[in-house]
């Protein structure tokens, strides 16, 4: 079933059953979702499972900030929404790679493409994200990539 369909089908159920805070995210989730296809419209690109994943990837992290900011000003009530609505979201994602995981992972890259400085990042990159996909979180995959050919 694809991620959109999934998407759909867990509002309906969250509805359904009265989860309101569950109904609240998911309804975020699909209204990035749908401002997302909007502005790929002008470019004729259509948005793949993939472009979501991305999606559901980026809104953990301003959600992240927000939580830091909250317990700063004394507001655990505004906290605990920002981190269930993180709980919904990670749900539809896929599980990612441990640490060894992700550290073997980027070795094997970096060995299939060659590389050996920082130039080549770009071919790392590319390499584990078309065989790990949203399995891996670029940011830290990226500064460990930095790491390894750099030293």
């Amino acid at each position: 079933m694809a991620l959109r369909e999934t998407l759909t089908d867990a509002m309906k159920t969250a509805l359904k059953a009265g989860e309101t805070e569950r109904l609240s995210a998911i309804r975020l989730i699909l209204a990035k979702l749908k401002d997302t296809e909007i502005n790929a419209r002008g470019t004729g690109k259509t948005i793949e499972d993939a472009d979501i994943l991305l999606m559901l990837r980026g809104m953990i992290k301003p959600r992240q900030e927000a939580i830091a900011l909250y317990r700063q000003g004394n507001r655990p009530e505004l906290a605990e929404k920002e981190e269930a609505e993180i709980r919904v979201i990670e749900g539809f994602l896929p599980a990612g790679l441990s640490e060894q995981q992700t550290t073997a992972a980027v070795d094997a890259a970096i060995a299939s493409t060659g590389a050996s400085s920082l130039r080549d990042m770009g071919k790392v990159m590319a390499a584990l994200k078309a065989e790990h996909g949203a399995a891996l979180d670029m940011a830290q995959t990226g500064a460990l990539v930095k790491t390894r050919l750099a030293g």
